[in-house]
C-alpha cells in the first residue's frame, strides 16, 4: 500500500538519499531544496548510478511546469574522424560500443561529455530554492569524508562495473576500493562538494575542477577543453504534453527520449482501453513500445539537427496509424533500435505548498566512462556513447552537439491540475516504465504503490525480444503465444528499473517507492 503524508514527502532510490530530503522538508526547506540535498547524497552513495560527473533533467511544478534540461555537449573537437583518429591511437575500443554507432567506444575518455549536472542544481536552487548550496549539501559532505557501508546491492553494481571497465582511468584507485559491510570514505569528493559549496559552480565550468577534467581528458584522446565546460548552459523548456485516457502526461522534449514516452502512450490512446486480461493488454503494451522505439531510432536526436519537430511525431493522425499497424494477436517484425543500457538515479520530492519536483540524475551506463578526475573524486558519464560515426546518422557526433538522451522525468495532470509525480531509472526501460505505470494506475487503478510493485516487462530494443519477471510465467507463454520472443528475468530484478511515484490528494501525498532498489519514501 502506498504511504500517505499531509504536508511533503520525498522518493529516492537509496534510504540516506530519502532521509536527507525529508529532513530538509522537515527543517522548512522547500521541494526542490529536499531534491537537490537528496540527489547530491546520492551522489555520493550511489556512483553506480549518479554523480556530479553526470547530468541532470526535472520537471518543476509552481503553479505551471518547467523543464529544466542540464545536458552536456561534445568537445568542439570532437568529430567522427577525430575520434577515429583518437582510436587508432590508442584511446578507446571501438569493439566496446553500442550496435550501429560505427564503433564509437561506450567507456573511457572519448565517449565523455560536459558534465551538467552542477550546473543543473545550482540552477535550481536559484529558480525555487529557499536553501544554499552549501546547507543542502552538509549530509553529502559528512557521507564522503566519513564513509558509509557498502551494501551487497552495491557490491553487484561495483562487480558489473568492474567486468565492463576494468581498471578504468582512476577507477580502480577510487572504487576498487568498496568492500561489502565496510565503510567506503571519498575524502576528495567531500573536498570537491566543499569548493562547489564555496565557489560556485564556476569552480567547475570556469575554474580549476574544471581545468583538471580537460587535462584529464586530453591526456587519454578526448578534445574536451576548459572552454567547452564554459559554454554549458542550463536550459528551460516547456515539456511536452500528450493524452492518455483522462490524463495529460508532460514529458521533456528532445533531446531526451520523453517524446517515445509520448508516443507509446498515444498510440495505445487511439487503440482504445486495453482487453480484459493481462497477456492481451501487454501485447499492445509491448507493441506500441516497440514502434515508438523505431520511431526514437529513426528522429531523434539534439534538437537543433532533428528533421522533423517533436510536435510532429505526436500528431493525433500520425500516432492513429501506427496504432493501426499494431495487430492485437501477432508481434509486428519493427525495425530494431540503438539499445541504451544505463544506470540512473530517479528521484521525486514534494512539499506543503504543492510544489513538485520530478527529477533524474545519471552517469550513463553503471559508473559512467570508467574515468574518474585525480584529486576530484568526480566519475565522469559516458553519455557519448550514444553518438554515432556515422556522418549520416541522426546522432552523428558533432562539435557541440547533445546526445541522445534517455534521462525522461514526468508528471501527470487531471483536469489541469497535478495527479502523478513520477519517474523511474532504467535507460530505454524508462518510457516502457512510464506505459505501465500508467497502465496500472489509470486502467486498472491499483495503488500508486502496488503499480511500483507490479511484475514488470522490458523490451530489447535491439532485436524486440521482452524480458518479463519470473513472477509473472504465465504471462510469458502468453507472449510467447502471439509470436513474442520472451526471456524470464528475476523477480524484482535491476533490469526492470526502479520507479517512484507521488499521487497528490485533496488531503496530501499518497507515493510509493522501489522495492528493487534500496530506496524509500519519506514525509511529513
Amino acid at each position: 500500500m502506498a504511504r500517505w503524508f499531509p504536508n511533503g514527502c520525498v522518493a529516492t532510490p537509496h534510504h540516506l538519499a530519502s532521509s536527507a530530503g525529508q529532513a530538509v522538508l522537515a527543517d522548512g526547506g522547500n521541494a526542490v531544496d529536499a531534491a537537490v540535498a537528496a540527489n547530491l547524497v546520492l551522489s555520493v552513495v550511489t556512483p553506480y548510478h549518479c554523480g556530479v560527473g553526470g547530468d541532470v533533467l526535472a520537471i518543476v511544478w509552481d503553479g505551471e511546469a518547467t523543464g529544466v534540461l542540464s545536458v552536456g555537449a561534445a568537445p568542439s573537437g570532437a568529430t567522427p574522424d577525430a575520434i577515429r583518429a583518437a582510436i587508432a591511437a590508442g584511446h578507446g575500443d571501438p569493439e566496446v560500443s553500442f550496435p550501429g554507432t560505427g564503433g564509437m567506444p561506450m567507456f573511457g575518455a572519448l565517449p565523455v561529455t560536459v558534465p551538467g549536472a552542477v550546473a543543473g542544481w545550482f540552477h535550481l536552487l536559484e529558480r525555487w530554492g529557499s536553501r544554499s548550496f552549501g546547507a543542502l549539501s552538509t549530509t553529502a559532505r559528512h557521507l564522503a569524508a566519513d564513509g558509509f557501508p557498502v551494501s551487497p546491492y552495491a557490491a553487484e553494481h561495483l562487480a558489473r562495473a568492474r567486468a565492463r571497465v576494468g581498471e578504468g582511468i582512476g577507477w580502480a584507485d577510487l572504487y576498487g576500493r568498496m568492500r561489502v559491510g565496510e565503510r567506503f570514505v571519498q575524502p576528495d569528493l567531500a573536498a570537491t562538494l566543499a569548493t562547489l559549496a564555496s565557489e560556485g559552480p564556476d569552480a567547475l565550468y570556469r575554474g580549476r575542477i574544471g581545468v583538471a577534467i580537460a587535462e584529464t581528458l586530453q591526456a587519454h584522446g578526448s578534445s574536451m577543453v576548459p572552454e567547452d565546460l564554459a559554454a554549458h548552459r542550463v536550459a528551460e523548456r516547456p515539456p511536452l504534453r500528450g493524452c492518455y485516457r483522462d490524463v495529460e502526461v508532460l514529458e521533456l522534449p528532445p533531446p531526451t527520449q520523453g517524446v517515445t514516452a509520448l508516443t507509446a502512450l498515444g498510440i495505445l490512446d487511439a487503440l482504445g482501453p486495453l482487453p480484459a486480461g493481462d497477456a492481451a493488454a501487454v501485447h499492445l503494451q509491448v507493441e506500441a513500445v516497440r514502434a515508438a522505439m523505431a520511431d526514437r531510432q529513426e528522429h531523434l536526436a539534439d534538437p537543433r539537427t532533428m528533421d522533423v519537430d517533436a510536435a510532429a511525431l505526436l500528431a493525433a493522425d500520425r500516432l492513429g496509424r501506427m496504432a493501426a499497424a499494431i495487430s492485437p494477436e501477432r508481434t509486428a517484425p519493427w525495425p530494431p533500435a540503438r539499445p541504451a543500457p544505463g544506470g540512473t538515479a530517479y528521484l521525486c520530492a514534494a512539499d506543503r505548498d504543492g510544489l513538485l519536483v520530478s527529477l533524474i540524475q545519471s552517469n550513463f551506463v553503471g559508473f559512467g566512462s570508467g574515468v574518474v578526475v585525480p584529486g576530484t573524486g568526480i566519475g565522469l558519464h559516458d553519455r557519448g556513447a550514444h553518438f554515432s560515426l556515422d556522418p549520416a546518422d541522426p546522432n552523428a557526433i558533432a562539435p557541440g552537439k547533445q546526445p541522445m538522451h534517455t534521462l525522461i522525468p514526468a508528471l501527470a495532470l487531471r483536469d489541469g491540475r497535478p495527479w502523478l509525480v513520477f519517474g523511474t531509472m532504467g535507460a530505454d526501460g524508462q518510457p516502457q516504465i512510464h506505459v505501465q505505470l500508467l497502465g496500472q494506475l489509470v486502467d486498472r487503478g491499483d495503488d500508486v504503490q502496488a503499480a511500483i510493485d507490479a511484475p514488470r516487462w522490458v523490451v530489447d530494443v535491439a532485436d524486440g525480444s521482452v524480458r518479463v519477471e519470473a513472477r509473472a510465467s504465465d504471462l510469458a507463454d502468453a507472449l510467447r503465444a502471439r509470436g513474442h520472443d520472451v526471456e524470464l528475468i528475476a523477480p524484482y530484478a535491476h533490469a526492470a528499473g526502479h520507479a517512484h511515484a507521488i499521487v497528490c490528494t485533496d488531503a496530501g501525498y499518497a507515493a510509493g517507492a522501489d522495492p528493487r532498489s534500496e530506496g524509500a519514501v519519506i514525509g511529513c
